[in-house]
C-alpha cells in the first residue's frame, strides 16, 4: 500500500534514457485509471530523455493478457525494458484473487527468465477510488514510478 506519492524521486538518481526503447503495455479494461498510469509512464520516460518514437505502447483486453502482451514484446521488438500498465479493482467475487495471483506470477516468471526487465504496474486496489489516488490523483501516478524503474532496470 502506498504511503508516499508515487511521483517523487530523486531526479538526479535517474540515468539518461535518449538511447533507450520501451515497449508499455497497457490494459484496455477499466481505461480511465489505465490511460492515466500510460500518461504518467510516457511522460515520465519523454522527461528523462526517451524519445516519443522510441516509447510503443500496445494494448490487451484485461489484466491477465499483460503477461503475453509483455511476453511477445521481450521476445520480438528489441527493447530496453518492458511496462505493464493494469488495474484490478476488488469485486464480490474470488476473480480479483486469481487475476492479481496470475498476474503477478507472470511477471515474476518473465523477469527470472529473460534478459529484459519487466516492470510490475497493475494497480490492486479495493476500490475505484483507491485506483484513482494511485492514477494521478493524491498518492501520484504508478506510471510514473514504473517509468524511472524501468529506465533504472534497463541500465542495471
Amino acid at each position: 500500500m502506498a504511503t508516499k506519492n508515487l511521483s517523487e524521486y530523486n531526479i538526479e538518481n535517474v540515468p539518461d534514457a535518449s538511447n533507450m526503447i520501451f515497449g508499455i503495455v497497457v490494459s484496455e479494461w477499466n481505461p480511465e485509471i489505465t490511460g492515466a498510469l500510460l500518461e504518467g509512464c510516457r511522460s515520465t520516460l519523454e522527461k528523462h530523455g526517451a524519445l516519443p518514437e522510441n516509447i510503443h505502447v500496445k494494448t490487451v483486453p484485461g489484466s491477465f493478457e499483460l503477461i503475453y502482451g509483455a511476453r511477445q514484446m521481450t521476445l520480438n521488438d528489441g527493447y530496453d525494458a518492458v511496462i505493464i500498465l493494469g488495474c484490478v479493482i476488488r469485486g464480490e467475487t474470488p476473480h480479483f484473487d486469481y487475476i492479481c495471483q496470475g498476474v503477478t506470477q507472470g511477471i515474476a516468471r518473465l523477469n527470472a527468465t529473460n534478459n529484459i526487465p519487466v516492470v510490475y504496474g497493475l494497480l490492486t486496489t479495493n476500490d475505484m477510488q483507491q485506483a484513482k489516488d494511485r492514477a494521478g490523483g493524491r498518492l501520484g501516478n504508478k506510471g510514473d514510478e514504473c517509468a524511472v524503474v524501468a529506465i533504472k532496470m534497463a541500465k542495471f
